[in-house]
């Protein structure tokens, strides 16, 4: 099938291989930096100075051609959401409960970022049912931002932007961006009811599980609900250590895994998804254990300190390991499958 230049002049290809470009009075187009221009060294092949400095003009050739159009939905983002982002970065974000939000804010930009190369490939398209969606995230910025609901208000991010998308790219770019929207949810808080409800059975099994291990490794320790008593120090079992939270951010981190490393093996997705939870209970429950046992070696004030939010690294590195090691399991149990099927036929 011929191709179509800017102009919009068909220009049919030779056969046995690609066209070049040609202008609207069917003269061969000049090399540049232009779209339909003649072809370009690959920034793969140029030295590693020399392909920063081929990206750094790429990007800034996209920007100028897109600062035109895209400029007032910038802006109107800006005016918007700044004032929000300013009272999350001094408040919600910086607590542990709520710490997660930057991480999978900045991972879902990212992961557009990714995606936006599939989105600009796209015939360009508008979509009506975006600007009912845009009233709907302003109605939830303005309700959330004048009453103080956290969960409107952080809510309304995702809705807005995705009406922008609509408008601008379209229904099926909306449909390239699925995940990055869909991975924004983990950053909306719950209500505090439906999280107090099911924190608390949660808590219950993380301090039962803690009290089990240490005292079968020997140390002097005992439970009352969530209350740890070892030696003379008592633990409360907060819920930034074993709440609904902390498990939503460890399975969007698992989710994000699985979106990187894409398997083709419905059985590697499925497994390691489901095994995702008791992954999020264990790395909860080794972080309890290293807050009891730093607060009964050095003292409280270590366990409250600094050694505190270490343990949340822990917690978070944990998790990492344990859904690398699960993953490396279920790939060598579906090629032990492969293999059986293969003998089988």
């Amino acid at each position: 099938m011929a191709g179509q230049g800017r102009s919009g002049v068909a220009v049919p290809a030779p056969p046995g291989g690609r066209g070049r470009a040609h202008d609207s009075a069917g003269k061969p187009a000049r090399g540049g930096m232009a779209h339909g221009s003649a072809e370009q060294a690959d920034p793969r092949s140029l030295r590693p100075g020399a392909r920063t400095a081929s990206l750094l003009a790429g990007w800034r050739a996209a920007l100028r051609h897109a600062w035109p159009e895209w400029w007032p939905v910038w802006i109107g983002l800006a005016v918007l959401f700044l004032p929000t982002f300013f009272s999350l970065f001094t408040g919600a974000w910086i607590g542990e409960e709520q710490g997660h939000g930057p991480m999978i804010f900045g991972l879902a930009l990212w992961l557009i970022y990714r995606k936006w190369p599939q989105v600009r490939a796209l015939e360009p398209a508008s979509s009506v049912a975006g600007w009912p969606v845009l009233v709907l995230g302003l109605m939830l910025h303005l309700l959330g931002r004048s009453q103080h609901i956290l969960m409107f208000e952080i809510g309304a991010i995702l809705v807005v932007l995705a009406a922008v998308v609509l408008v601008k790219c379209g229904a099926r770019a909306l449909r390239v961006l699925w995940f990055p929207f869909f991975f924004m949810l983990f950053m909306v808080p719950l209500p505090s009811e439906f999280v107090a409800a099911v924190t608390m059975p949660m808590k219950m099994a993380v301090s039962w599980a803690t009290e089990q291990i240490l005292f079968a490794a020997g140390y002097p320790i005992g439970r009352s609900g969530v209350v740890l008593q070892i030696g003379q120090y008592q633990l409360l079992v907060a819920d930034a250590c074993a709440g609904l939270q902390t498990l939503l951010t460890l399975e969007a981190l698992g989710l994000f895994y699985l979106n990187l490393m894409r398997h083709p093996s419905a059985f590697r997705n499925v497994g390691l998804a489901l095994l995702i939870i008791p992954i999020s209970f264990s790395a909860n429950v080794i972080r309890v254990i290293v807050l009891t046992l730093i607060t009964y070696h050095y003292g409280d004030a270590a366990g409250q300190g600094f050694l505190h939010g270490f343990a949340g690294m822990v917690l978070f590195l944990t998790a990492l390991v344990l859904i690398l090691a699960v993953d490396s399991g279920l790939q060598w149990t579906a090629r032990r499958r492969q293999v059986r099927r293969g003998e089988g036929t």
